[in-house]
């Protein structure tokens, strides 16, 4: 496994991030595809053990029993400090008022519920799962900053959402004497490349780390593009995705697959090592539900694509709206 840092941050990550959305009792949220606990813990025992430090969940991923799976298993499989806990806020946890969102109720509840299913004091990696609209910026940054001061996030990190929104949020922030965010989880892929355009560039000349979500476009580069799994038939959320240009991401996935036949290696790690070379590319997140899955993530890592391979996985992609916010 390499490490890098977020960003122009302190925080060294893996390579590799492990995403926990996989994790969670299926009967819980929204997530019917995910794998309960006793299921679980063999990805994150393994995923130790092929040197990922970091991984990445959300109080709203099956109503927040990702979070206690996940904060089960590192308590018992490693020490605090040999790892990176990154979790989220914005999603509702319960109906009513002040349930969800970025007001400072919300997060200074939030923060304060997650870190007892993650049974720690305090997460590495503390980010907004989307933008709040209903919510001054100002109140949202200075409450995530005083969550950092009281030593219960490390740092903070944004996630989906327009460059002008970011690149506000970072501005508030230094006008209020804040801390910024070091991290954007936008999502990423040879399938949904439009935040090449504005918030790339903007995190590369702001510091800012990237760790794209849905780096294989929900599997979708990993496998022919009709082909189905429990997740597809279940997932409604990705459901929404990938309706924009189906023949040109075909032929991005075709162009996949003939890389990786040729390299003799699979598609997601061809898809993975793609994303990761991109420059303004701090970590790819990667879930797994299959044990195959997490090889396969670990294995990219030592994968890389010459010139000719990347214009091959390149030139076949259709400029699309951006999705996912």
């Amino acid at each position: 496994m390499e490490y890098t840092r977020l960003g122009d941050s302190g925080l060294q990550v893996s390579r590799i991030i492990l995403g926990c959305m996989s994790f969670g009792v299926p009967d819980r949220g929204a997530h019917e595809w995910t794998l309960t606990e006793e299921q679980s813990r063999p990805f994150l025992e393994k995923a130790l053990e092929a040197g990922v430090t970091t991984f990445d969940t959300a109080d709203v991923y099956s109503d927040g029993t990702s979070e206690e799976i996940v904060g089960r298993a590192l308590g018992d499989l490693a020490r605090r400090e040999e790892v990176v806990i990154a979790t989220k806020v914005n999603g509702r946890m319960r109906p009513g008022p002040n349930g969800a969102g970025l007001s400072r109720a919300h997060v200074m509840d939030s923060i304060d519920a997650s870190l007892r299913r993650l049974g720690t004091d305090h997460v590495d990696l503390y980010q907004i799962h989307r933008w709040d609209p209903e919510t001054p910026i100002a109140e949202t940054m200075e409450a995530l900053h005083d969550v950092v001061k009281a030593g219960k996030a490390r740092y903070i990190g944004a996630s989906s959402m327009w460059a002008w929104q970011f690149a506000k949020a970072q501005s508030t922030a230094d006008l209020g004497g804040w801390t910024r965010f070091v991290s954007m989880q936008d999502q990423y892929s040879l399938v949904q490349r439009e935040e090449e355009r504005e918030m790339h560039p903007l995190c590369l000349d702001q510091g800012i780390g990237v760790i794209p979500w849905s780096p294989l476009a929900r599997g979708k580069l990993t496998r022919d593009w009709d082909a189905t799994t429990a997740r597809t038939e279940t997932d409604r959320f990705g459901q929404t995705l990938y309706k924009q240009q189906e023949e040109g991401d075909r032929r991005v996935a075709a162009a996949v697959a003939r890389v990786a036949e040729a390299r003799g290696v699979s598609r997601a790690q061809v898809a993975l090592a793609w994303v990761r070379q991109q420059e303004a590319v701090s970590a790819p997140i990667v879930g797994a539900t299959k044990m195959q899955h997490l090889d396969d993530a670990v294995a990219s890592v030592d994968l890389w694509l010459d010139d000719e391979e990347l214009d091959a996985l390149e030139s076949p992609y259709v400029t699309r709206e951006n999705e996912g916010f």
